[in-house]
């Protein structure tokens, strides 16, 4: 199989070659690429899928955040380009869980651990893991807090 830093070069090239038509795809992985190597720099190795695909999550996260506040500026022009931009990053992200997916691993979990005085902490920290990358932060610890508040008898 390719790796996904491979990919994600055969993807520029094509880029390259759609001139105009490309435009959007080949910022946005140049973009992922530049961002990749100042990882790589920073960490004094080279990355592996789990820490290229971590680096692709911060990357739709900073643009899930500016589309927010583009959407609330009223700049629709802005937030057109990031929805572009967040639709070529997608095709490089593992598939996102559920709400219902995530709830049954943070139960899992809670299931596994001793059942007197969890912590939010200690569960996120036996959660995330599991599915890093795979979920955002806020709805894992929303489901955590829910589940956690439910009380023993609903998980």
């Amino acid at each position: 199989t390719v790796s996904l830093k491979e990919e994600l070069w055969q993807d520029m090239k094509c880029a390259m070659k759609k001139k105009e038509a490309g435009k959007t795809e080949l910022s946005v992985i140049r973009s992922v690429r530049s961002a990749v190597r100042n990882a790589e720099i920073d960490g004094k190795c080279e990355l592996d899928d789990v820490g290229v695909g971590s680096v692709i999550a911060k990357e739709m996260k900073q643009r899930k955040e500016s589309l927010e506040d583009f959407v609330k500026g009223g700049r629709a022009d802005l937030a057109a380009q990031a929805k572009a931009e967040m639709a070529v990053l997608e095709k490089y992200m593992p598939r996102q869980l559920s709400k219902e997916e995530v709830e049954a691993v943070v139960r899992n979990v809670v299931a596994g651990m001793a059942a007197e005085h969890l912590k939010m902490g200690d569960v996120m920290k036996a959660v995330m893991p599991q599915v890093q990358g795979k979920a955002d932060g806020k709805v894992v610890s929303a489901a955590v807090r829910e589940i956690l508040q439910s009380g023993p008898s609903q998980r």
